[in-house]
């Protein structure tokens, strides 16, 4: 069965925040590239914002993640002057913060000027892909599971050694290690309890291969919960740990001799009450359903077209390598970490999908709408899988065309597929390839400390 927090009714979370002592209202969007980006407003704005909206800069989608603004999109720039966009605080999603002395958090979403779902906005395309999802009859479910590293550093500290020689959290290759949790327990159990106490349940966490590397995994929920959890993790994370003078990274492969950094996630489809896992099938040998075989063929199809999705960044590609953990072919197999889909055959409950193409960087809103659209486009159009269950080293499955090297090549797939329109729309897509394609051409331009080593002494 689907796992849910208890809700609050609308009409409850405003009579709290009016009873509240509290005078500031913490209300937070996710932008392009799942960076939580947010604002302190007052009781009485945060009142009347509640039922009519507020402004917030549309450059939220017009920069990158180091606020540098675009010059290719069409949403925003300097060409419309940057104006305010609307945005709706959604009331679903209130929060305490136990780390601020409970103040009181919002997510909001954008809408257009008439107060519909503003295209480019990724938790809004979510939202789209999930009631598409459920008018055809299928309610998804699904959990994440994030892999990061933890340093003995500050923001100010790494600039300051230019990101070099940093201490981690701890020495050496070290997973499911009881000694390191102990070593730093304080830090792990404020992570455990004040995660859980922010509506974000830690089902599990323990230390992973590589020196200050650790896993959590988050409890699973309706999708936009899911994601909503997701992306309040990492900054959570974050401002957990700079408590105890810890800096996190969720890069996808911040070195080149280390695995990199998983954002997996698990997914299952549910009847309309939660109550049939419409994924399992116990006469089947693999325990899986033809609705579960479809989803999964649906997956494999599109993904090479929407790898963007799952993996945005430049440096995304630097974890999609071969023997490092992380798929590199549209794969799948029974229970195998080598594949790109793990088909996991368990009891009615727990029979699901692990999709282990994602980083750790990746947008969690587009991670799953990438994920449930192309499972329900398998569904709908009846597919079939191809190929049997990779069994041993997927990484040998050379029959099998490999996923793009590099995010220039993922664009530039992306942007001629008329998959990717036909499933999101054609205004997200082309404003998704227009920030990758910034986002590449910013790496192109910059000289990096591997050509300084190469060629400044020897050319």
């Amino acid at each position: 069965m689907m796992a849910e927090m208890d809700k609050k009714f609308p009409e409850e979370i405003m009579a709290e925040i009016k009873e509240a002592e509290k005078q500031r209202i913490k209300v937070a969007i996710t932008d392009i590239d799942g960076v939580l980006r947010g604002k302190f407003i007052s009781k009485k704005k945060f009142l009347s914002a509640a039922e009519n909206g507020f402004g917030f800069c549309s450059v939220i989608f017009g920069w990158d993640s180091f606020d540098v603004c675009y010059d290719n999109a069409d949403y925003t720039g300097w060409h419309t002057g940057y104006p305010d966009a609307q945005v709706k605080i959604d009331l679903n999603t209130f929060r305490n913060i136990p780390w601020d002395d409970q103040t009181p958090f919002f997510l909001a979403d954008f809408v257009s000027d008439d107060g519909e779902p503003l295209a480019v906005c990724p938790r809004q395309l979510l939202k789209k892909v999930l009631d598409r999802a459920r008018a055809s009859g299928f309610y998804p479910s699904a959990g994440f599971e994030y892999e990061w590293f933890n340093f003995r550093e500050t923001p100010h500290s790494v600039h300051d050694k230019n990101f070099h020689k940093m201490e981690p959290l701890s020495p050496g290759m070290f997973g499911y290690s009881v000694l390191r949790s102990s070593l730093n327990k304080d830090f792990f159990t404020a992570l455990m309890e004040e995660m859980t106490a922010f509506g974000v349940p830690i089902e599990g966490l323990h230390t992973e291969t590589g020196p200050g590397v650790l896993e959590a995994a988050i409890q699973y929920g309706e999708p936009l919960e899911a994601a909503d959890r997701a992306s309040l993790f990492k900054t959570g994370c974050k401002e957990i740990a700079y408590r105890f003078g810890i800096l996190p990274t969720f890069m996808a492969r911040w070195n080149t001799a280390l695995p990199g950094c998983g954002g997996h996630v698990h997914q299952s489809l549910w009847d309309k009450d939660g109550t049939v896992n419409l994924f399992y099938e116990k006469n089947n040998q693999y325990k899986m359903s033809e609705t579960f075989e479809s989803y999964l063929a649906g997956q494999l199809h599109c993904l090479p077209d929407l790898l963007p999705f799952y993996a945005p960044t430049v440096n995304s590609y630097k974890r999609l390598v071969e023997g490092f953990w992380a798929p590199t072919r549209p794969t799948w197999g029974i229970d195998n970490r080598t594949a790109a889909f793990r088909v996991i055959p368990a009891s009615e409950k727990s029979t699901r999908l692990e999709v282990r193409v994602p980083g750790a960087d990746a947008n969690p809103y587009l991670v799953l709408a990438a994920s449930v659209a192309s499972g329900i486009y398998g569904i709908q159009n009846k597919m079939k899988l191809t190929n049997p269950p990779v069994t041993g080293n997927a990484y040998e499955q050379k029959n099998l065309e490999r996923l793009p090297r590099d995010l220039h090549q993922a664009t530039l797939k992306l942007a001629e597929s008329k998959l990717a329109i036909e499933l999101f729309g054609e205004k997200f897509v082309k404003h998704f390839v227009q920030s990758r394609d910034w986002e590449w051409r910013q790496f192109s331009n910059s000289v990096s400390d591997w050509e300084l080593k190469r060629y400044f002494e020897i050319i």
